[in-house]
């Protein structure tokens, strides 16, 4: 039976690509926006490209915060992808004002002045050494925000684009990621593939 994993619709997210990339890994894919759903899945990803503001309002709108907290605090099976690592922080700099999902305790600010944002293209990916998921290698970017440190209980990986930042971290079958593993060619592919093995193992309802 292939594992099925529910990815939720942000309204700022290239569904397409991650779907696509999912799909090629051998998983089964549910898009969704219902809360129900996300309380029962047993895989689950946040992807996002575009505004902080606006993805936490649709987050909002459809009553999905509490979903996605219950099942990271439960520490099943998640995966968030750029913005959707970004929406895991209790803020943005981008959205003064608007709380984040709060589940790490890293807030999410702009590069510094003097660089190119966004950061386009590829950058190495450096974990650190209590790292499972995440290995060294190449990533594809598309950010002028991040975070500078690795949140309180997760195990990271770093970025350099001026100064370090933080690309990923992770957390037994959770994994953030700020760059982009489904455009990150056969290294993101074995990154994806290592995440959806690392989930097999935890027992959950199926969505």
């Amino acid at each position: 039976m292939m594992p099925e994993v529910c990815v939720i619709r942000t309204g700022s997210a290239n569904l397409a690509s991650v779907v696509a990339a999912l799909r090629r890994i051998g998983a089964s894919v549910r898009i969704t926006t219902d809360p129900d759903v996300v309380r029962g899945a047993e895989r689950l990803v946040l992807p996002g490209v575009g505004a902080f503001g606006a993805a936490m309002d649709r987050l909002h709108r459809d009553a999905l915060v509490p979903a996605i907290r219950e099942h990271v605090n439960a520490e099943r099976p998640f995966l968030a992808i750029c913005l959707g690592l970004q929406l895991l922080g209790p803020s943005s700099e981008e959205a003064p004002g608007v709380a984040g999902l709060g589940l790490v305790d890293t807030p999410v600010t702009r590069f510094q002045d003097g660089l190119i944002v966004p950061q386009l293209g590829w950058n190495l990916v450096e974990p650190s050494p209590g790292c499972r998921l995440l290995q060294r290698g190449h990533a594809y970017y598309a950010n002028s925000y991040r975070m500078l440190t690795v949140p309180s209980g997760w195990q990271g990986a770093v970025s350099v684009h001026g100064a370090p930042f933080v690309a990923a971290f992770e957390k037994g079958p959770m994994l953030a990621c700020q760059f982009h593993p489904e455009l990150s060619g056969a290294w993101g592919k074995a990154l994806l593939e290592r995440w959806l093995a690392a989930s097999a193992d935890v027992g959950a309802v199926s969505c």
